[in-house]
């Protein structure tokens, strides 16, 4: 077993596709209209589904936003230098919600972006 995607609802497609590949610098994969149940899916990676798990962003047809939760964490994902990524992410207008550092109680360096639908994705650097 493995983790294939997480599904993120999204309330403005091509916005969130152009985060995602342009800010965060994902892929493409594929992208599919339904229009029978009105809706598109578009999945987005570093790397073939058939090796990496990739994010799905659901764009339901006439639905312009979404609540959060409360019981929703984040996206995490690897970067060589958190720094880095952080100050190339502000270059391209992304939004930073905690600045690269250590973590609270460890000495890990993280940072948290926020996405244009405020999913927030935890940037750590490699290990």
């Amino acid at each position: 077993m493995r983790i294939l995607h997480t599904m993120l609802r999204t309330g403005n497609l091509q916005r969130s596709i152009d985060f995602y590949t342009k800010v965060l610098g994902m892929q493409l994969l594929r992208q599919q209209d339904y229009p029978e149940g009105e809706f598109t899916l578009a999945f987005l990676g570093y790397g073939d589904e058939s090796e990496q798990s990739v994010i799905e962003l659901t764009y339901n047809w006439g639905q312009e936003s979404y609540d959060l939760g409360t019981g929703y964490g984040h996206i995490a994902i690897e970067v060589d230098d958190v720094y880095q990524a952080t100050e190339q992410i502000k270059a391209q207008g992304g939004k930073i919600l905690r600045d690269a550092g250590p973590m609270n109680a460890g000495s890990t360096i993280i940072a948290f972006v926020e996405d244009p639908d405020g999913y927030p994705i935890e940037l750590i650097g490699a290990r």
